[in-house]
């Protein structure tokens, strides 16, 4: 039995937020089902084809295909597979990330598949409260998987939900495919690139390939040995400096602070020091959000970045980590390479990356 009713039980377990999951059992960890497979960044979209091409689909291509911030061209978020409700065979079932769209009012036969799966109680609960729209089951079909049912009763309730909760829904995937991506690159970490980077008061994580390019005084560079066709040239750099006021974590001062980094110790070519990097200032023009991590105020920088003497070019991400306690400023950076390529996954793999950094728990950091 592939498909479970969603009933009233089910309903009842989510309580009243906005997102709500039943609870793993141990049942579903020790369970014989395959693993889920899919590529990075995929969901198998699965919803009428109507309700696709009208106002419902316009609203799911701004959630899951809006572009992502900060790259140096347009690519979408996520790559979405459409697919009729009625055409999900096993196959399609082991994907990673799937989601079932309906309203209860539509009598076609697509979204009436999708209908079938919830029993008249649950529909009732629905009704009764229009803020409940989603249900996530995870590990339906296969082990490691997120599914996800968006409904409504109608159209209009359905649509108001989703603009209400865009940003959740983008999180959703977001996080759990960098959760996906993080295991599969993090089984072997560079004890090297541990080793120095506790140097800076850091406890750096990444895969056992990269490889340290340069360190110095307060800055530390890492770097994949051998790009290939396939595969962007990633680089990632760390540096640790004090902090003084408030006045260095505005725009204007961090994008001099990271030019005065790569100005040091960056180059496109490391025989011409003019092809040092430099941030691209209109396009794409930087974007900056503040944050929190482990109770650290943080800055995260999205842009684009290219040589001083305009040879090479591509997109970066950084966090700019402010350490209150030990009086500490952390600038982290990943930027890539790769000319005529999308971005968005060697960019997903910098941000894995660049979030699996802490701050050492020693309180003796170097300085």
């Amino acid at each position: 039995m592939i498909f479970k009713r969603i009933t009233t039980v089910m309903l009842i377990c989510i309580a009243s937020i906005a997102f709500w999951s039943c609870e793993e059992t141990e049942e579903s960890k020790n369970s014989t089902k395959p693993k889920a497979r899919g590529a990075i960044g995929e969901i198998i979209l699965a919803i009428d084809s109507t309700k696709w091409d009208g106002p419902v689909g316009k609203e799911l291509k701004a959630i899951f295909q809006e572009d992502v911030h900060g790259l140096i061209r347009d690519e979408s978020m996520f790559d979405i597979r459409k697919v009729d409700p009625r055409g999900m065979n096993r196959m399609l079932k082991m994907a990673t990330n799937i989601v079932y769209v309906t309203t209860f009012d539509d009598k076609k036969a697509a979204s009436q598949r999708i209908n079938a799966l919830f029993s008249k109680e649950a529909k009732e609960q629905a009704s009764e409260d229009p803020s409940r729209y989603i249900l996530r089951s995870e590990d339906e079909f296969a082990i490691g998987q997120e599914v996800i049912y968006l409904f409504g009763n109608n159209e209009a309730e359905l649509i108001e939900n989703l603009r209400a909760n865009k940003n959740k829904l983008q999180n959703l995937f977001q996080v759990k495919e960098r959760n996906r991506l993080e295991k599969a690159i993090l089984n072997r970490k560079s004890s090297a690139a541990k080793v120095a980077g506790r140097e800076l008061g850091l406890e750096i994580n990444v895969p056992a390939s990269y490889q340290i390019a340069k360190t110095a005084d307060n800055f530390l560079w890492l770097r994949q040995p051998t790009p290939r066709a396939d595969r962007a040239d990633i680089s990632l750099f760390f540096y640790e400096t004090d902090y003084i006021s408030e006045e260095q974590l505005f725009p204007e001062a961090l994008l001099e602070l990271r030019e005065k980094i790569t100005k040091m110790h960056i180059y496109g070519d490391p025989k011409n020091r003019n092809s040092y990097l430099v941030t691209e200032r209109v396009d794409p023009i930087p974007i900056f959000n503040n944050f929190s991590i482990n109770n650290n105020f943080t800055i995260e920088i999205r842009g684009g970045w290219k040589t001083n003497n305009l040879s090479m070019g591509g997109s970066f991400m950084a966090y700019v980590v402010v350490d209150d306690k030990n009086g500490k400023l952390y600038y982290m950076e990943g930027f890539l390479y790769y000319p005529n390529e999308a971005h968005r996954e060697a960019i997903r793999e910098i941000e894995t990356l660049l979030l699996a950094t802490e701050l050492s728990p020693n309180e003796d950091q170097s300085s």
